[in-house]
């Protein structure tokens, strides 16, 4: 019976070996996990940042399409259709951009909007003007001398970037 009894009392005690066994996968497992949800936060920070620079950029494009417009070849109906053809895509673009963001980042999407709606009232205007100036024909006259006003575009890219920083 001793010995049973003696059996019994080294089965039932609980050692540090067995709970260091317990407690280090656990830990290894949390420590895994964790590194897994780090990484996944800042591929969607990455993929966010990156889709905030394409929106932007397409605004960007739109806005140097009267330059385009006024540095055109001579004037051919295949020009004008490829360049009011590249403004309709411009367009399409931006709708896209400003859908997506009312989907993924609505915090962005008003300022966006915004800025989109400056930018079609600023570059749509000196599009018109553009398209009234006879095409460029010599190396001098590529130099336009003073740009088209922005200030209003500017400022609205301004406030839709912070916006966006916020964001991210």
């Amino acid at each position: 019976m001793a010995v049973i009894a003696a059996a019994q009392a080294t089965k039932s005690s609980w050692t540090w070996a067995e709970t260091a066994a317990l407690i280090v996968p656990f830990i290894a497992l949390f420590g895994a996990f964790l590194s897994y949800a780090l990484s996944q936060r800042a591929v969607r920070k990455e993929r966010r940042a990156k889709s905030f620079a394409e929106a932007l950029t397409a605004v960007e494009e739109y806005l140097e399409m009267p330059y385009r417009i006024r540095r055109r070849p001579e004037s051919t109906s295949a020009i004008r259709q490829q360049l009011t053809d590249e403004v309709s895509s411009l367009l399409a673009r931006m709708a896209f951009h400003q859908a997506w963001l009312q989907i993924e980042a609505s915090a962005v999407a008003a300022p966006y909007a915004t800025l989109v709606a400056t930018a079609r009232a600023e570059a749509g205007a000196q599009m018109s003007l553009a398209w009234l100036q006879p095409p460029i024909t010599t190396d001098d006259g590529m130099n336009l001398g003073t740009p088209y006003p922005r200030d209003r575009s500017t400022s609205a890219r301004a406030s839709c970037i912070e916006v966006m920083r916020r964001q991210l």
